[in-house]
């Protein structure tokens, strides 16, 4: 208590943990206002859209990077207990574009395999590029790289898609082979198989996501306690927002019926949306949250406050009852 009366604002805060109540009542009203400044919606739209454009050049990747070390028709099997998580008509499109992906892939071998592997990454660089563009603008960073470093960048987090999708595939297979011993559980068995299902996809989530806040937008990396509250909260949004689409597509969005043919292709694209504006919300509540304290959020020894390369770790946002705060650029704020 001593200290949120010392610390209000949580000006001193060295982690989200550590920030008080009030504190976190004026990051989550900033939230709600940059929501509508930023244009989420419109933002998680675009990354929709690219994320869709990417898709199958990414199941590619995966598939030829799986099939180095593995029989790529084992591909589509392994994943169908991840994708059974997203909603019906999305995820028997995912699935049949991984069987064509997969007999597509089967017969590259050699050279063959890595032009075609090559090619299948750098399709789908554009959601990786979606994405940074998106956090760019959440995070106040303009976009200062020559084109060669953000095409790098964008290489480096698909492939890092592509590794979290190889886990997910290993974990996936795991989960196939104990299947049958939760059988001898009864209904129980069920619900262990669902619960170890969500934890895998949870897990591999927020890694992925706090890995792409730290090293997407253009500033100097901020440290993983600051990044850890957004990326698990879009993490459960995200399990949530998937739960919540896929049972209100099935019971009462019938795309089908306005949609026809292209039912399957809405669904997808919607749950891409739903899913793109949980991670873009949860970026605002990084921002946000390190935004409220003073203390160096970045990475390496500690620096004044306009010398971090960080709107987010330079600025601090007034507050009632307390003084303006000090230009960016004053070395008199030091490293308190």
């Amino acid at each position: 208590m001593a200290t949120t009366q010392a610390d209000p604002h949580g000006r001193r805060a060295t982690s989200p943990i550590r920030l008080p109540w009030p504190a976190w009542k004026e990051i989550g009203a900033r939230v709600w206002a940059k929501t509508g400044t930023d244009n989420i919606s419109l933002l998680a739209a675009g990354v929709a859209f690219y994320a869709f454009l990417a898709m199958v050049p990414l199941f590619g990747a995966v598939v030829m990077t799986y099939g180095l070390v593995a029989d790529p028709a084992n591909v589509a099997k392994h994943m169908q207990t991840i994708i059974e998580l997203v909603p019906a008509d999305a995820a028997k499109l995912i699935y049949q574009q991984l069987i064509d992906v997969t007999t597509a892939a089967a017969g590259k071998k050699g050279l063959g395999l890595l032009i075609a592997l090559v090619l299948s990454l750098y399709g789908a660089t554009r959601a990786a590029g979606g994405i940074i563009m998106a956090l760019n603008v959440i995070y106040e960073q303009p976009e200062r790289r020559s084109f060669i470093w953000t095409t790098l960048l964008t290489f480096a987090i698909t492939i890092g898609a592509v590794l979290v999708g190889i886990v997910g595939l290993v974990g996936a297979s795991v989960l196939a082979l104990i299947e049958p011993l939760t059988h001898f559980l009864g209904d129980g068995g069920a619900i262990v198989m669902t619960l170890l299902t969500w934890i895998v996809a949870g897990a591999l989530a927020s890694t992925a996501i706090g890995a792409t806040y730290r090293f997407a937008p253009d500033r100097q990396d901020a440290r993983w306690r600051w990044l850890s509250f957004g990326s698990l909260l879009a993490t459960a949004l995200w399990l949530v927002a998937t739960v919540g689409f896929g049972f209100y597509a099935s019971r009462f969005g019938d795309y089908n019926a306005t949609y026809g043919s292209l039912g399957a292709v809405v669904v997808l694209l919607l749950w891409l949306y739903v899913s793109a504006y949980a991670i873009l919300l949860g970026a605002e509540v990084n921002a946000e949250t390190e935004r409220q304290t003073a203390v160096d959020s970045t990475t390496g020894r500690p620096r004044p406050m306009g010398q971090r390369g960080a709107t987010m770790a330079d600025t601090v946002p007034p507050a009632d009852g307390e003084p303006a705060p000090p230009r960016p650029d004053a070395p008199s704020f030091g490293t308190a």
